[in-house]
C-alpha cells in the first residue's frame, strides 16, 4: 500500500511528458503538412516540370509544366501559352493535373482537419488526416509515373525535338518541379505514417512497459 502514492506520482509525471512531447510532435507534423500543401501549389502551377538542356538551333529554349509552355524571348519575361487562369491543362497532360489536383484537394483537406482538434478527439483526427495524406501521395504517386508517358506530344516536340518519346525526353530534361512532386511522395508517406503513429499513441497514452512497471509495483505494494 506505501507504494500507490509513488506509483501515482511516477504515472502522472509520465504521462504529463508523454502529452508533452506527443504535442510537439503533433505540431512539427501539422506544420510540416501545412508547408507541403503550399508547396503542391508550385508544383501544380508552375511551368518547370520539363526544360530544354541540349539545345540545338533552331531548337527554342524554355520549360513546360502542366498548363503552359513557356519560350524564352528577348525580353526578360518568357513568353508563356496557356495557363492556369483558363483552368485547362495542356491536353497531353489532362490526366496528370487531374491527379495533382485531387492530391492538391486531398493535402489542404487534412490541414482544414486540423480545426477539428477542437470537436474531436486527437486520434480520430490523426487518423482523418493520416488517410487523406495517403490518398494525397498516391495520386501524386500516379502523376508522377504518367507524365513520363505523355511525353510523346505536339508540346514535347515542339519544345525537345522529334527524338522525344514516351519515357525519352529528347534534347529536354526533367526540372525542378518534378522532382519535388517525386519528393512529395515520400514526405506523403512520411506525415501519413507519423499521424497513424501519433493516432496509436493517443489511443493509450501509457505504453505497455509502463503497464508492467505498475503490476510488479503493486504486486511489491
Amino acid at each position: 500500500m506505501s507504494a500507490s502514492p509513488a506509483l501515482s506520482d511516477l504515472s502522472r509525471l509520465y504521462q504529463t511528458e508523454f502529452v508533452r512531447s506527443a504535442r510537439a510532435v503533433g505540431v512539427l507534423w501539422a506544420v510540416c503538412s501545412l508547408c507541403f500543401a503550399i508547396i503542391q501549389v508550385v508544383i501544380l502551377v508552375q511551368p518547370s516540370w520539363i526544360g530544354t538542356a541540349d539545345i540545338r538551333p533552331p531548337q527554342p529554349s524554355g520549360t513546360l509544366g502542366l498548363f503552359e509552355v513557356c519560350l524564352e524571348s528577348d525580353w526578360p519575361v518568357p513568353d508563356c501559352r496557356g495557363g492556369l487562369s483558363s483552368l485547362s491543362p495542356l491536353p497531353s497532360f489532362q490526366s496528370v493535373a487531374v491527379l495533382v489536383g485531387v492530391s492538391l484537394w486531398a493535402v489542404w483537406t487534412s490541414v482544414l482537419c486540423l480545426c477539428l482538434f477542437r470537436f474531436c478527439s486527437a486520434a480520430t483526427v490523426y487518423k482523418i488526416c493520416a488517410w487523406l495524406q495517403l490518398t494525397a501521395g498516391f495520386c501524386l504517386a500516379l502523376a508522377c509515373l504518367l507524365f513520363p508517358d505523355s511525353w510523346e506530344s505536339p508540346e514535347m516536340r515542339a519544345l525537345c525535338g522529334d527524338s522525344v518519346g514516351s519515357f525519352s525526353p529528347g534534347n529536354c530534361s526533367v526540372h525542378w518541379a518534378y522532382i519535388l512532386a517525386i519528393l512529395g511522395v515520400l514526405d506523403y508517406t512520411i506525415l501519413a505514417t507519423l499521424a497513424f503513429v501519433l493516432a496509436n499513441r493517443q489511443d493509450a497514452l501509457l505504453p505497455p512497459d509502463s503497464q508492467d512497471v505498475t503490476t510488479g509495483l503493486l504486486m511489491t505494494a
